[in-house]
């Protein structure tokens, strides 16, 4: 019997030796069509090569895909667990033709496979095709030799595929299995076509038209084939099963969920083993592609997913969370296939643990509120919509897992009740935001918030995808278009552009539509809506459109390795300086980073010196950087660091990166900067490239701040520096090794000749003799010399006083230099007077004769300065008077 995954290396071999080039599943969450919240068949990867958008150098391709139905219009979460073949995750099986190849080859394709590789008997096949297609009719009479009461014409859109209103479109011919007579149920477009005799098990799709908006079509240039095969329904084929669950793998994991509930997988629990099992693969999948949970959008549906198996778990009996324990099951199943599921495995049971823990918290209480609720009901009411709505707000209890519990009683909700309920809520928070003291401008952004939901953010692990324009809005008030050279703001439902948040810069880059391009300058978000700041550039933009969105990726990659070195920056402080150290701000732009911290000192050479070796010697380590789902509790719990001004919801974003023994941080105890964070960042730390510290300086009190640069910038940077110590050297006639101690030799020889010319002016200002070149005056019976010097500073005056004191013997001198600019004076006093006479005194009187004000010192010197040197005599007269009246005291 072969295997789920020997049936899928069958299928993509076959077509390998056809011709077709086999091509990776592409990520869950769909990156070019902005309609679909998650991949839900084969052909979307292609969706760009089938209408001519996208170029690749195959024309044919084979595929496994990974598809997700568990959201929006493509929901098969509620039958899951009850039925045989409703899965939220599966697999598709395809083959595809870009032009090349049509109906005359893929279906003997088709029927080759089925019929040799698979060995399924020809008499249990029949097929159906569109009503008009007689072409693909009589290929199937050819090939297969099939009569025509087993070519079925359908003439309804079950074999007509359309990729939207308009676009390629085309018929299509399924092939389905004959379980025979004992299976309830009829042919395909039979009145009894819903039982389950005759079971589809491949979807071939023809796409040779163009539909139009008039309903017109005309014949594409090249014509493609799109073809679809469930492996969980082709396994329970191949196996000899009817049910999709007894199949080897889904058995496998149905066997893992009993063992870890120690409970009988094909006894009364039987349903939730298989609500646990499918929900295993879907959650781990969408985890390993990037999702995870939150309370809107793609990661809402995750948790809804997440939480409905997990209330099966609690159902079976089990006390303590379940499902991350299951993970290596499904690894030995499908890892080889998909080797994502084992790079991811410790961020999936990571998250799945946490959430499962958080939830049985409240899982309990929620489930004894709807037991008091369901007990005061009359005998086949529905279950109040206030009371849903209660379980949905406080114990996280979603509608549906609300539903899916009463299901199981055969009651149902008052929807209606429910809504109303929600409604009333949006009101009381509009009421209260409308009072918090936001700006009036900003309430379009609450009114677009509250009818589109939150913006996707694609951003982690892409910088290109399509979204959707939910809204424009210029000056204030929405719009209806904006075209060319007009300034807008964009609403997206899904965006890879980063918003301005945590001290990372908004992502610029361009968008287009079919209609238009536009670039955006900016992004910000508010109640949760990222806003595109966006220049018009061609033709015009309009709501409805789907865009295509394109980061600009050198910028974006400079910003990421900037927000990266802050982190090790972050923490090459905290070991060199001390853990006082804690951020009290950044900026992490494409050009450089800014880090502010508290710190009472400035950094030393030294210290700045041993910062940057550490954070480049992480660079070279070159270690991966990861990101893990936390409460912020549990965060904290294992070291992680969070970020000032910072605000934290139930859930966060711990980024953790580089090695470092003993440092007891991290899951491992040997990270090396573990924070709490949400912006992006490199995947490996060798991406960074160089980190280069610039300065520090003081930000505020008790706070320092420090520039770098990084990458690049960082290599511009050092060869210029390079390039000035060349310049240097050259100058002093020095090489670079000896520059220091060359310039502190002409330092000195310069301080000397300073020394000596200061001296020189000194000698030729006093001019020699008993007073220095000025005559002593004896006034109130104190000898004073006063004099007016040129060529001379304020800084050179304290010299000239003490050698006027000395050559005086006793008395007072004033001295006032004429700088050309601002005059200053100095007057001294002897020792012997300085108890009847202060120097303080004779300045303060010359100084506001001088236009100054002020002046202070000793008894014996004091210093001053003045506004204008044209007063110097009555300067000298002021100083005189002062010495006139002492004597009288």
């Amino acid at each position: 019997m072969p295997s789920l995954n020997d049936i899928r290396s069958t299928f993509l071999d076959f077509f390998a030796r056809n011709g077709h080039t086999p091509v990776a599943s592409s990520p869950l969450v769909p990156r070019n069509d902005p309609t679909l919240m998650f991949v839900n068949s084969g052909m979307v990867q292609f969706k760009n090569v089938f209408t001519g958008v996208e170029h690749r150098d195959y024309k044919r391709a084979t595929t496994a895909q990974k598809c997700v139905r568990a959201g929006g219009k493509h929901n098969d979460l509620d039958n899951v667990g009850y039925t045989a073949r409703h899965h939220t995750f599966f697999e598709m099986l395809g083959n595809f033709s870009f032009g090349d190849y049509f109906k005359e080859s893929a279906i003997p394709y088709a029927w080759e496979l089925l019929t040799k590789d698979f060995a399924i008997p020809k008499d249990k096949l029949l097929v159906t095709v569109y009503h008009t297609d007689d072409e693909a009719a009589e290929i199937w009479k050819k090939v297969a030799g099939l009569p025509d009461e087993r070519i079925i014409r359908i003439p309804t859109n079950d074999n007509f595929w359309q990729m939207g209103p308009t676009g390629p479109c085309g018929p299509c011919t399924e092939i389905f299995f004959d379980h025979g007579e004992h299976i309830p149920g009829g042919p395909p477009g039979s009145p009894d076509e819903d039982g389950d005799r005759f079971i589809e098990i491949w979807n071939l799709v023809f796409m040779q038209n163009e539909q139009f908006e008039d309903g017109s079509m005309v014949p594409l240039p090249n014509q493609s084939i799109d073809t679809g095969m469930g492996l969980e329904r082709i396994g329970a084929l191949l196996q000899g099963k009817h049910d999709n669950y007894d199949t080897d793998l889904m058995r496998s994991l149905i066997e893992a969920s009993a063992h870890a509930t120690s409970t009988d997988p094909d006894g009364t629990g039987r349903v939730h083993h298989r609500v646990i099992a499918d929900h295993l693969r879907s959650t781990s999948f969408l985890i390993a592609d990037g999702v995870m949970p939150s309370n809107d959008g793609r990661g809402y549906v995750l948790r809804r997913i997440m939480r409905r198996a997990m209330r099966h778990a609690h159902l079976l009996g089990a006390k303590d969370p379940v499902m991350y324990r299951l993970v290596p099951a499904l690894l030995r199943q499908m890892g080889a296939a998909y080797p994502e599921l084992g790079r991811a495995q410790a961020l999936i049971e990571e998250t799945l643990k946490l959430e499962e823990t958080r939830f049985k918290q409240t899982l309990d209480r929620g489930l004894r509120l709807l037991d008091d609720e369901l007990s005061r009901l009359p005998s086949g009411g529905a279950l109040p919509g206030e009371a849903a709505f209660r379980l949905y707000d406080t114990y996280g209890f979603p509608l549906d897992l609300t539903q899916d519990a009463l299901r199981e009683k055969g009651l149902t909700v008052d929807v209606a009740g429910f809504e109303a309920a929600m409604a009333e809520q949006k009101a009381k928070a509009r009421a209260s935001w409308a009072g918090s003291g936001e700006t009036k401008d900003a309430a379009i952004w609450f009114d677009i918030a509250e009818a589109t939901g939150a913006t996707e953010f694609l951003g982690y692990d892409t910088e290109v995808a399509e979204g959707q324009i939910l809204a424009l809005v210029a000056d204030g008030k929405r719009t209806a278009e904006a075209g060319q050279g007009e300034a807008v703001q964009i609403v997206l439902n899904q965006t890879p552009f980063y918003a301005e948040s945590g001290g990372q810069v908004g992502d610029t880059g361009m968008l287009s539509t079919e209609s238009g391009k536009a670039r955006i300058t900016e992004t910000r978000k508010s109640q949760g809506v990222f806003i595109h700041f966006a220049e018009v550039t061609e033709g015009k933009i309009l709501p409805g459109q789907g865009a295509a969105l394109t980061v600009d990726h050198a910028r974006r990659s400079a910003i990421r390795a900037n927000h990266s070195a802050t982190h090790l920056l972050n923490e090459a402080l905290r070991n060199t300086l001390g853990q006082h150290i804690a951020q009290r701000g950044s900026l992490n732009a494409p050009d450089r980073l800014r880090f502010d911290f508290s710190h009472t000192k400035a950094v030393t050479a030294d210290e700045m010196a041993a910062v940057e070796s550490e954070i480049n010697a992480m660079i070279r380590q070159d270690g991966a950087v990861e990101t893990r789902i936390m409460t912020p509790d549990d965060a904290r719990a294992i070291g992680a660091q969070a970020l000032f001004g910072e605000k934290y919801g139930d859930e966060v974003r711990v980024v953790s990166m580089g090695t470092q023994a003993g440092t007891g941080k991290g899951l491992d105890g040997q990270t090396y900067s573990l924070e709490l964070c949400g912006g992006t960042h490199v995947a490996r730390l060798g991406e960074i490239g160089l980190c280069v510290l610039l300065s520090d300086s003081a930000s505020s009190a008790g706070v320092r701040r420090i520039e770098a640069l990084t990458g690049q910038r960082a290599l511009d940077w050092l060869a210029e520096e390079r390039r000035r110590l060349a310049a240097v050297s050259e100058v002093v006639k020095a090489p670079a090794a000896e520059l220091a101690d060359r310039v502190k030799a002409l330092m000195d020889e310069r301080r000397a000749l300073q020394n000596e010319v200061a001296q020189l002016r000194r000698e030729l200002a006093m001019g020699g003799g008993a007073s220095g070149g000025a005559e002593a005056r004896e006034i109130g019976g104190v000898k004073f010399v006063a004099q007016v010097l040129t060529g001379v500073s304020g800084k050179d005056l304290p010299a000239l006083i003490d050698e006027m004191k000395a050559r005086l013997g006793s008395g007072a001198v004033l001295l006032i230099a004429d700088t050309g600019a601002k005059p200053a004076v100095a007057a001294g006093v002897t020792a012997d007077l300085t108890d009847r006479l202060s120097a303080v005194d004779i300045v303060k009187a010359a100084a506001a004769a001088l236009g100054g004000k002020g002046g202070g010192g000793r008894p014996d010197l004091a210093q001053a300065g003045g506004a204008d040197a044209g007063q110097a005599e009555a300067a000298i007269a002021a100083a005189e008077a002062v010495l006139a009246a002492q004597e009288t005291v």
